[in-house]
């Protein structure tokens, strides 16, 4: 398995291509902005795509899914609990950036916690992760020791809560119920930012203290 990270748009939003070198299946985590970048790795790389994925339904996440689905015919998975801010999303594009875009379709599948989902060879399982968004997950690769954790936890942060789907107690518990209790080594994969893992999250990310001391 490889992870390919495409930053894109004017919030450096992190995409994910995650692909498996025999099959070269692909899974597409959170394709935000720049479609045609998207396109290029996948066709420079000779992947075909098998499923669209988001772990959450922010303007800056979203705004590729229509294209990336429209030329690659894979199926697109969204929570169903961000289906309202996927909705407000071409919007608010517009409002910010006063372009055009293609607006996010409606999801083929809702996802679930703990929901495992195989695909040609990529096995992952969704971890519903509310706080940040009410309907926000993070995929687990076991096999890999991989976290893709969207907005949920950064190298040094967290995701923010200040907003009315954002609950800041949620996110804690989210974290500590659901990502600290995978081993050390996993690496994660966040939605903006550099990688980290979540042994270095525990010993160092300040907004973990509460979690982490004693």
């Amino acid at each position: 398995m490889f992870v390919e990270t495409l930053t894109l748009g004017s919030l450096a939003e992190n995409c994910y291509i995650v692909g498996d070198e025999t099959t070269r299946a692909a899974v597409v985590i959170d394709p935000g902005d720049e479609a045609e970048r998207i396109l290029a790795v996948l066709r420079a790389r000779n992947l075909q795509v098998k499923l669209i994925a988001n772990t959450h339904g922010d303007v800056d996440h979203v705004m590729a899914v229509a294209p990336v689905k429209r030329i690659t015919g894979a199926p697109f998975a969204i929570h169903p609990a961000d289906i309202p801010l996927l909705k407000r999303a071409h919007a608010q594009y517009v409002q910010w950036f006063g372009t055009l875009a293609e607006p996010p379709p409606d999801p083929d599948l809702e996802l679930s916690d703990g929901q495992e989902l195989e695909v040609d060879g990529l096995k992952f399982t969704v971890l519903h992760t509310p706080g940040h968004t009410q309907g926000s997950v993070c995929f687990y690769f076991p096999e890999h020791k991989v976290l893709v954790s969207g907005d949920t936890l950064f190298q040094g942060g967290v995701g923010r809560t200040d907003r009315p789907v954002g609950n800041w107690r949620q996110l804690i518990e989210s974290i500590r119920d659901k990502l600290l209790v995978l081993p050390d080594e996993t690496v994660v994969y966040p939605g903006h930012g550099p990688p980290t893992t979540i042994g270095q999250e525990k010993s160092f990310n300040p907004f973990l203290r509460e979690l982490t001391s004693g």
